[in-house]
């Protein structure tokens, strides 16, 4: 029998035992005090999957990097990173990224892969470790926590003596300092790469040039060498500007980033595989059956990604329900589903990324479950999150919500049968 508050005192109880964790946001509830279990083999599944896919953004990557400039802005890469796009500072394209998974009828599928600023690490790595024994499962992540701090230390170490630098460089992790959320992952993220870093907030950083040098600056007026920004999207990054002069702070930065002068993780390269256009690139090799994928990579291309285009035509010849999403949103903002005919049946309430050029995919449903919240038990859909770290699967994450994944979907710890 379900006693909503027993469950709002247990949820507070077991939460509350958590130091620099969100399981509210903005007064509202965020993390269950629940646990959705899987067996051994879903969770096994989910990774082979994961690095399928992985393999093919990376591989992918490769082609985009030669491609010319029309091309690019044609998937809505901004114009002022262009210059600096091309680059590639590490052995893989991106150091974390994750992929969103919906579990369908036709097996696991692709909804989105956020490879520049994926954010839910401290709610996998760490807090689900927790739920998932308090509830009495196994924690389907054990181990994963460790391989992602040495991997963090060791990429930025190396990357740091590429720069010539030893004990004296100065690392710094960066987020809105005013948002709760982005805030402690970055620093949770800082603490466990037990690296000599500091957290400086976006507003303190500075950039300092003259006809000579340019500089970024940290809160103490230092250089910065190593800038780790987690959560801060490179396509806001560059449209900062300085507030008194009105200068572009934010390209002088990549241009700093490009020239080595700053070392940036996520690395530039991830940014390239940010844009939701790049599924468009993937589908339309595939659906041509291009050589540039091998017979295996086609066949993991057709098991795990969904039809996806820059118009909606394919759908409306078809009479196939689709999503429009713009190549650069997040959280399901901007997003609106769409019958076979083409007319319009569900849409996010918010409206911020209009201006980022639409890709349209094949519609599928997000299986839903029974959720203990503090209202009572609901309906929630499931929204699989699959990490890569480096190139490798790592831990794996549950959201559940409505049937656009939004900013007001909750973490739903994961236990392992």
């Amino acid at each position: 029998m379900f006693s909503n508050d027993q469950h709002i005192k247990n949820r507070e109880t077991f939460y509350g035992t958590f130091q620099d964790f969100w399981h509210d946001l903005d007064g509202e509830e965020y993390a269950l005090y629940d646990c959705y279990p899987m067996s051994r083999s879903e969770i096994d599944e989910i990774r082979n999957a994961t690095e399928k896919v992985g393999q093919i953004y990376q591989k992918t990557a490769g082609l985009l990097r030669n491609l010319d400039d029309e091309t690019l802005l044609q998937l809505d890469i901004p114009e002022e990173v262009i210059p600096f796009i091309r680059t590639k500072s590490i052995s893989a394209e991106m150091l974390i990224s994750r992929v969103d998974f919906v579990k369908t009828s036709d097996g696991l599928k692709v909804l989105e892969v956020n490879a520049d600023t994926p954010t839910f690490e401290k709610e996998v790595f760490h807090i689900n470790a927790a739920a998932a024994k308090h509830f009495g499962y196994e924690d389907p992540n054990e181990g994963y926590e460790r391989d992602l701090a040495k991997t963090i230390h060791t990429t930025v170490t190396k990357s740091i003596h590429s720069l010539h630098k030893t004990d004296d460089a100065n690392i710094v992790f960066t987020s809105h300092g005013d948002h709760e959320e982005d805030r402690l992952t970055t620093q949770y993220l800082m603490e466990i790469s037990e690296l000599d870093a500091r957290y400086v907030p976006l507003h303190q950083l500075q950039l300092w040039k003259d006809s000579d040098t340019r500089l970024l600056l940290d809160d103490q007026g230092e250089p910065i060498d190593v800038l780790y920004r987690q959560t801060y999207p490179l396509e806001h990054l560059i449209n900062d500007q300085d507030p008194n002069t009105g200068a572009k702070v934010g390209v002088d930065l990549l241009q700093l980033i490009h020239d080595k002068s700053v070392i940036c993780f996520n690395p530039l390269s991830a940014f390239l595989l940010q844009s939701k256009a790049v599924q468009a690139v993937i589908w339309g090799l595939y659906e041509e059956q291009n050589p540039y994928y091998t017979a295996e990579e086609r066949q993991w291309i057709r098991t795990y990604f969904l039809p996806t285009y820059l118009d909606d035509v394919p759908f409306k010849e078809r009479g196939v329900p689709y999503v429009k999403k713009p190549s650069f949103g997040r959280e399901g903002d901007t997003v609106e589903v769409f019958n076979g005919s083409g007319n319009l049946v569900n849409a996010d309430e918010n409206r911020t990324y209009q201006s980022s050029i639409p890709v349209y995919q094949q519609f599928v449903t997000l299986p839903s479950t029974s959720i203990r919240t503090s209202n009572g038990l609901q309906k929630g859909h499931l929204l699989i999150g699959s990490f890569l770290i480096k190139g490798k699967a790592s831990a794996i994450g549950l959201r559940a919500g409505n049937e656009i994944t939004d900013n007001k979907a909750y973490f739903l710890p994961l236990g392992m049968k």
